[in-house]
């Protein structure tokens, strides 16, 4: 009896070590299973500032803006900032642009993690929690928008004094750093060709009045297809203009090429888009656009069928202009405008194309993609053809569409003997600046036979 109690008693003491132990591991467990934040980003768009937390698993928020100073207080509990994000946080690079001025955190001692924003404007926030998709795990996105808008001005006095705007163009020379493309006769890269060609294209672009090009590499740097529309989007590009030279296994194969997406393509990308929820918080319709993040499947789905309907139409119009354009100066592999699923032109806001100017396996032509000459002439083309579609279809409210509009109407008169320039205004009723600003006179001196343009009014 008396080795029974003993073994009674280490049994239950064994029992109680035990049950202990597991009670440890058990808060362990927990512990370690408590939410982390990863990493922080944060970036402007024009309507919001977005700021994303890459978290390990859904988790608990609140949040709420205190004033005197502007501060935004993010609450998280049980959660932990990972090392490396406490270690390097946001700078005032990822600042610019954004209603943050500065990001703060709580104590990694603290159980809960407190974030807090200083601000330089009142914003009114919203949150919400994005699944797992593709690259990205968890994340809590806090968009924060502006509460001082202009609602107090009436919308056509907001109109007038809205300024015009320049038509922006995202030029992407292909490949670059690792990534050289082909390579044709005479160690001929296709990524040096391409960025060449891009630059002086990019230069005829911003000389011209109206116009502003943006390229997506401006060295010999590699460039993610996704980060190319992306950085497109993010200066809110009417066009995206993707610049490349074709190979071929033989030499032979001549001509340059315009490409648009093929419908095909068109519905993939509206598909994944649909899909990931996270674009639904990005914008579509480049200026005046519009966000699908409050939208339901199927209203997502009419819109951006609706925006890649219109961007494929005025790509496939924009494409042609370019194939007339390029014609005199270069042989046409095809003489009408191709469609394929190329990624940098699946944007479902931005009328896309992509140039091939040549085949860089060819030798002559490899030989004349190596020539500024050429390069000059071919970047001449490509500007000539999108200009003259964007002459022809200005988009509103840009200054291109101004100067197009007082074109039209305008009527020409033939100085006389006798004419004066506040004698002429009188006449037509308009003023001596405005004419002489239309006909770009640097004086009130006119000679007989000068033909004057005229403002029409309406």
């Amino acid at each position: 009896m008396t080795v029974k109690l003993r073994l009674s008693a280490v049994g239950s003491w064994g029992l109680q070590r035990c049950c202990g132990l597991m009670v440890s591991c058990l808060l362990a467990s927990a512990a370690l299973a408590s939410p982390t934040v990863n990493s922080i980003r944060l970036h402007a768009s024009p309507e919001k500032t977005r700021l994303v937390f890459d978290v390990s698993e859904p988790l608990d928020h609140t949040l709420f803006v205190l004033e005197n100073p502007l501060r935004l207080v993010i609450d998280l509990p049980e959660t932990t900032l990972a090392k490396p994000a406490r270690r390097q946080p946001l700078g005032s690079k990822d600042f610019k642009g954004t209603a943050v001025t500065n990001i703060r955190f709580s104590s990694d001692k603290q159980a809960d993690l407190r974030v807090v924003l200083d601000l330089s404007e009142s914003v009114k926030p919203r949150s919400f929690l994005l699944k797992p998709i593709a690259q990205y795990d968890d994340r809590l996105v806090i968009d924060l928008f502006p509460t001082l808008a202009a609602q107090s001005v009436p919308a056509t006095e907001s109109k007038i004094e809205q300024p015009l705007r320049d038509i922006i163009v995202a030029i992407d020379p292909g490949h670059g750093g690792d990534d050289p493309g082909a390579i044709g006769p005479g160690n001929t890269y296709e990524k040096t060709v391409v960025l060449a060609i891009a630059k002086r294209l990019a230069d005829r672009f911003n000389a011209e009045p109206g116009f502003k090009a943006v390229l997506t590499r401006g060295g010999d740097y590699y460039v993610a297809h996704r980060a190319r529309t992306q950085l497109a989007r993010d200066n809110q590009a009417d066009v995206f203009i993707s610049i490349h030279a074709d190979a071929w296994k033989t030499a032979s194969a001549s001509g340059a090429s315009v490409f648009a997406i093929s419908q095909r393509g068109a519905t993939s990308e509206t598909a994944r888009w649909i899909a990931e929820k996270e674009n639904r918080a990005d914008l579509i319709g480049g200026v005046g656009s519009v966000s699908l993040d409050d939208k339901d499947d199927v209203l997502a789905g009419v819109l951006l069928d609706l925006s890649m309907t219109a961007s494929l139409s005025a790509s496939l119009e924009m494409g042609a202009e370019v194939v007339k354009s390029i014609a005199p100066i270069n042989k046409l592999h095809k003489a009408n405008v191709e469609q394929a699923s190329f990624i940098v032109l699946k944007s479902p806001d931005i009328p896309s194309i992509l140039v091939e100017t040549g085949f860089i396996s060819n030798p002559g032509e490899a030989k004349k993609l190596r020539t500024v000459a050429h390069q000059k002439r071919m970047a001449g083309a490509i500007f000539k053809g999108v200009s003259t579609y964007f002459y022809k279809t200005p988009p509103e409210g840009t200054l291109l569409a101004q100067k197009v509009s007082q074109a039209k109407r305008v009527v020409a008169y033939k100085i006389k003997s006798g004419d004066t320039l506040s004698e002429i205004a009188q006449r037509y009723r308009v003023s001596q600046g405005a004419l002489k600003s239309l006909n770009a006179l640097k004086s009130d001196r006119l000679r007989v036979g000068q033909v004057l343009k005229i403002p029409e009014r309406s």
